[in-house]
């Protein structure tokens, strides 16, 4: 199981949307409020770079995982993009589609 996460293209998206989904909530649940109601900007000037990074990567690899395994814009490819500016997203994603297709079963 954790050896398809580095060895694979959806393995590689799953970790990279694991990741970036924890970068979003950590810089809006956390990070915003405390710029906001605290006057500490230091946690967004951390989190904001690096979440930028894990979407960008979560995108260019939703794209090539989606053109690697033949998946259909209007079925799965458009749902996958969607799930990264959502908190909580990328994980239900995750369990809906991306951990089907890891185990082996096929999704267009």
């Amino acid at each position: 199981m954790m050896k398809t996460l580095f060895t694979t293209k959806v393995g590689r998206l799953r970790l990279i949307g694991f990741l970036e989904g924890i970068s979003l909530l950590i810089l809006s649940g956390i990070g915003v409020p405390l710029k906001y109601a605290w006057g500490d900007p230091s946690l967004v000037k951390m989190m904001g770079p690096l979440h930028g990074l894990l979407f960008l990567l979560f995108v260019i690899n939703t794209i090539s995982v989606g053109v690697a395994y033949g998946w259909k814009f209007g079925n799965t490819t458009w749902k996958v993009l969607l799930a990264c500016f959502i908190p909580f997203g990328t994980f239900y994603i995750d369990r809906k589609i991306l951990s089907k297709m890891d185990a082996g079963n096929s999704v267009e």
